[in-house]
């Protein structure tokens, strides 16, 4: 429990494989503890993606420090969940001085990136190499992304390929079928977009972030898993045996699926998640929803779920969050949809279909409310239903691909979560 690198405490980790198996001895700590530690209010934290326990552990230090002084008499208790995700080590994240502080120049694999591929996909690595290898040389001609697009594929495989659906309607993402060459390049406009320098779009470019797009599909699939058979499951024991915790979930990113997703492995009954708080969350905004606008008879892969939660689903969004309003549609669009995206308005052409959460908020949930950041701040925060939060004021940093995906550290953020579960 006790982190001297910690700035709260009581802070327990949890840490979970691919799986969504538990670490049972820091499970056990957390459980026998908790009571103890006189904790009233549980502030449950998943990161999105990071490459090793420190840069998660870096996450909860900075987010959580405010907090102590923002609610000085109430009795808060901190978990900081690790499972296995990975960022390419080229995208910048603000506050952190550790991180890349622009793109990397051209499509080459920086060697720090290629670790953490190798680490997430440790039985890959002549895959990995012969990808490395075709970035660094570029060879000409569609053939040449052809391949690539067959590697990419062998890379990540496509078992269970709706494990990663939001929606019944969502199909496999551009990374998995299709035309290589033109998803590859269609990301490499989208790219020369996001640094509005005028140059020409390079399609090994779009090969990297085609890589990187799988890389996270990977990632999105593997964040409902542990939140549903992990997370989920143990939030119902920690109710069992410590039933007075109020328990309030946090996810960034893919974290905020995971979270979600731990809804859905809630067992019946328990009733001690008292808010949950999606920061810039990577999955669609479609997912609570009954039906869907465009095709009434298909619900989201959560239909309800917040309905488990005995308080708000609060969704924190920024417009200039790049990562998902322009790489997360063009790569959870259908596959087989071959009309191109060139040099056009990507969010309008594709349609709201492939919307996320950090992008515009819960969609398709009746009565869902819709506020600023100020408003929400100033008590007009309702508290049970699904609440969309804008949070242009304060996430508005960061380079490209990915924006202000990761500009979340801020105290305003800190005080949403605290409103969000009533904690005084």
């Amino acid at each position: 429990m006790a982190d001297p690198g910690m700035s709260v405490t009581p802070y327990w980790e949890l840490t979970f494989d691919a799986d969504g198996d538990v670490d049972g001895p820091e499970r056990d700590r957390l459980l026998a503890q908790v009571t103890d530690q006189g904790v009233r209010d549980l502030i449950v934290f998943a990161h999105g993606w990071n490459n090793d326990r420190s840069g998660a552990t870096r996450l909860y230090r900075s987010f959580f420090a405010p907090i102590p002084n923002l609610a000085p008499r109430a009795r808060i208790g901190y978990v900081g969940v690790i499972w296995p995700s990975m960022r390419f080590c080229d995208e910048p994240i603000p506050d952190f001085p550790g991180a890349a502080p622009t793109l990397a120049a051209g499509p080459a694999l920086d060697p720090d990136t290629r670790r953490a591929l190798l680490k997430t996909f440790p039985d890959r690595a002549d895959v990995l190499d012969q990808l490395a290898r075709m970035l660094d040389e570029q060879p000409g001609g569609d053939e040449g992304l052809a391949q690539f697009g067959q590697l990419v594929r062998q890379l990540v495989g496509t078992p269970q390929p709706l494990a990663a659906a939001d929606t019944s309607q969502e199909g496999e993402p551009v990374a998995f079928s299709g035309d290589t060459a033109t998803a590859c390049e269609e990301f490499a406009h989208a790219l020369t977009g996001a640094r509005a320098d005028f140059s020409l779009p390079n399609p090994w470019e779009g090969a990297k972030e085609l890589l990187r797009q799988a890389t996270y599909y990977t990632m999105k699939r593997r964040a409902g898993k542990v939140g549903e058979h992990g997370l989920g499951p143990l939030v119902g024991q920690l109710a069992h045996v410590a039933p007075g915790v109020r328990v309030h979930l946090v996810g960034h990113s893919f974290g905020g699926r995971l979270v979600a997703f731990a809804l859905r492995g809630l067992p019946d009954g328990v009733r001690t998640v008292k808010s949950v708080t999606l920061l810039q969350g990577a999955f669609s905004h479609y997912a609570f929803a009954a039906r869907l606008p465009q095709e009434p008879d298909t619900a989201g892969a959560l239909k309800d779920r917040h309905q488990r939660i005995d308080g708000p689903l609060v969704c924190c969004y920024s417009h200039f969050d790049a990562a998902l309003g322009t790489f997360y549609p063009l790569a959870s669009r259908l596959a087989g949809d071959d009309n191109s995206l060139l040099g056009v308005d990507i969010a309008a052409v594709l349609g709201p279909e492939w919307g996320a959460m950090g992008h515009d908020g819960v969609q398709a949930v009746p009565g869902t409310a819709k506020l600023d950041l100020a408003a929400a701040l100033n008590g007009a925060l309702p508290g049970s239903g699904c609440v969309n939060v804008d949070a242009s004021a304060v996430v508005h940093r960061g380079g490209p691909p990915a924006g202000a995906h990761s500009d979340i550290v801020h105290p305003e953020l800190a005080r949403v979560v605290l409103a969000a579960g009533r904690i005084a």
